[in-house]
């Protein structure tokens, strides 16, 4: 007998990894929305409530209503589903809140009909709704959160995901300043056009990035973790960005760069001694900040979106 009702936790992630804008996430752990989906015999997708954010109940106008309603349009089952979210990611974090709410919505409706669609048909209905945020399709963020670990996106037309090896010792820093970037407004900054020699640099990076996680090789990971496309251009909207990098790097992290579109800044570490390093010298650099902050210090996620026990 199918299940009638399902709690999901989707997680938080850090979407673009420096050298792989658009291509490159991996999945946090210690922080996502709760998302409460159950089936109804009334068709169609409504969302019932919204706690944490004041985010749109209508279904058209938010992320996780557009993602349900991509897959329920292609799917066509009996009756509809009510979906309800403890929101604990703010929109605008960086750490792909838009993302985690439409992967988890695909996921629960997944899991309540019998889990018809692979990961990779999820993460196409998804994307659907991550355009509501962001105003272009991408899954960067969506892709971890479904399929867990560090994830590269090789197209979006078919969809095409790549699950990367994940280090054993790889643990991952993230910083969210709270103030809010606009993930539409941060993608207009960027440049049309590119430099042939920014191309060749940036691939070589991202290439040598993906060698480095299969090979377990620290040293090159670190040299590839380097951004000469985006970051450019998006650290200018983040406060103290460049100090916060620099003492992440002095306390010994293998890279550093900003989560998504900002304000976000992740570092990846080698073992949790010094990641808690880094993690306490990237807050120093902001102990005189007009502005607070939150800091998650946690091995990648290797699982994703979940289903949890909880009383709602």
């Amino acid at each position: 007998m199918k299940r009638q009702e399902i709690h999901v936790l989707a997680p938080a992630t850090v979407a673009n990894v420096c050298c792989g804008f658009d291509m490159l996430g991996f999945c946090l752990n210690g922080i996502g929305d709760i998302m409460h989906l159950k089936r109804v015999d009334q068709p169609g997708i409504r969302i019932t409530s919204i706690n944490g954010f004041d985010l749109p109940l209508e279904v058209r106008k938010n992320v996780a209503g557009m993602a349900a309603l991509a897959m329920y349009d292609a799917l066509q089952p009996q009756g509809g589903f009510e979906i309800s979210l403890d929101k604990k990611i703010k929109p605008g974090s960086g750490i792909g809140s838009s993302a985690a709410s439409a992967a988890g919505a695909v996921y629960g409706i997944n899991k309540l009909l019998g889990e018809p669609c692979s990961k990779e048909e999820l993460t196409g209905f998804a994307i659907k709704g991550e355009a509501v945020a962001s105003q272009c399709e991408h899954a960067d963020n969506l892709a971890p959160a479904l399929f867990g670990g560090m994830t590269l996106v090789k197209s979006i037309s078919p969809v095409q995901v790549l699950k990367i090896p994940i280090p054993e010792e790889l643990v991952a820093c993230v910083l969210h300043p709270h103030i809010t970037i606009n993930t539409a407004e941060a993608r207009a900054l960027l440049p049309a056009q590119v430099s042939l020699e920014n191309t060749i640099t940036q691939s070589g990076h991202l290439a040598s990035l993906i060698h480095g996680m299969h090979t377990n090789n620290y040293d090159l990971i670190s040299d590839s973790l380097t951004d000469v496309i985006v970051e450019p251009h998006r650290s200018k909207l983040i406060p103290n960005f460049s100090e916060i990098k620099s003492q992440a790097l002095k306390a010994g992290a293998l890279g550093c760069g900003i989560s998504g579109s900002g304000p976000s800044i992740f570092a990846l570490c080698r073992g949790m001694e010094i990641a808690q390093l880094v993690s306490k010298s990237m807050a120093a650099a902001l102990v005189n900040a007009s502005f607070t902050f939150d800091l998650y210090t946690a091995p990648i996620n290797l699982q994703g979106c979940q289903p949890i026990n909880q009383t709602k």
